[in-house]
């Protein structure tokens, strides 16, 4: 008798905990990063529900505040969306609630990680939506391994068409009220033998620079010289994992240390990474929501080693 007390006690222990967990883990939380270079950048981070808008779970909030920003460039807004997989787990509503979620989140630019498709036919349709979203200061991509293993004429074609930037080694200036920054893109960074050097190596330091690649291993395997941030995708965040602190299966070279999140390289470099939307193989997540991420960049200052935003 005492042992079915026990069991039974523990199994409602188990069940609050759990609810416990998804009720916090949906509420707004923010919280400051302790920043291994406090003379160059700090970082905080908030989340919250994208209630309202299908398969989307939540965006994620940074505000990045680095001494390379500059004032024009102060409070400006980027999302990043990655791993879209369409149609995998997001369908055509969940499709059509990105763009709307995009354009309500008032965005100066929209940044894209790779793997949007799951087949062919599907490739106009998410680059369209993708497309639909209007920033003053454009939209930049790069892909990710499903787009290099199929369909890429295809990809190149509408992102023309829906006037996408695709950075495939190569990097463009975003010119704002005369301050610049410079968005770098790696071009299949599974492919060392041919993009083994980081398209950052010939920018300026004193210029503010954001890496866009499809996995954070990229981050560790070369040197990223000049970036100040790395925006990646690839992992799903697990896609599904135990409470969210370990995933079984993870595409990484590095195991659970860019599982996702806010993460940093050897060179203390930070990688943000994101869950991203869409699914792989099979249609399911869990604690690992699907999310996207905005940064908010803020000019930096360090006057007697007290740090403040501008």
């Amino acid at each position: 008798m005492g042992q079915v007390l026990c069991y039974r006690g523990c199994k409602s222990l188990l069940f609050f905990s759990v609810l416990g967990l998804l009720f916090f883990s949906s509420c707004q939380s923010t919280r400051s990063f302790t920043s291994p270079l406090p003379e160059e950048y700090s970082i905080r981070m908030s989340k919250s529900s994208a209630s309202g808008y299908k398969n989307v779970k939540r965006v994620r909030k940074y505000e990045f505040a680095h001494r390379d920003v500059p004032a024009a460039f102060d409070g400006c807004r980027l999302g990043f969306v990655s791993d879209l997989h369409y149609r995998s787990l997001l369908k055509e509503k969940g499709l059509r609630d990105i763009t709307r979620l995009l354009n309500d989140l008032r965005l100066d630019a929209l940044l894209i990680g790779g793997d949007l498709h799951e087949g062919c036919e599907y490739v106009p349709d998410v680059i369209a939506a993708l497309g639909a979203v209007k920033t003053p200061l454009g939209t930049y991509a790069v892909l990710g391994n499903n787009d290099y293993e199929a369909c890429y004429d295809d990809i190149l074609k509408e992102m023309e068409r829906q006037g996408i930037h695709l950075l495939e080694h190569e990097a463009d200036t975003l010119k704002r009220n005369g301050g610049r920054i410079v968005i770098a893109g790696v071009r299949n960074p599974f492919n060392l033998g041919q993009n083994g050097q980081s398209p950052t190596l010939s920018l300026s330091p004193d210029d503010f620079v954001i890496l866009l690649s499809h996995t954070p291993d990229y981050a560790e395997d070369v040197p990223v010289t000049n970036t100040d941030l790395v925006l990646a995708g690839h992992t799903h965040g697990g896609q599904v994992t135990l409470f969210g602190l370990y995933a079984p299966v993870i595409p990484s070279r590095y195991g659970q240390r860019f599982l996702t999140g806010l993460r940093y390289n050897s060179n203390n470099t930070p990688v943000i990474i994101t869950n991203g939307i869409g699914t792989s193989r099979k249609n399911v997540r869990l604690f690992a929501p699907s999310e996207v991420v905005v940064i908010t960049l803020r000019r930096f200052v360090n006057i007697e080693h007290t740090m403040h935003y501008e």
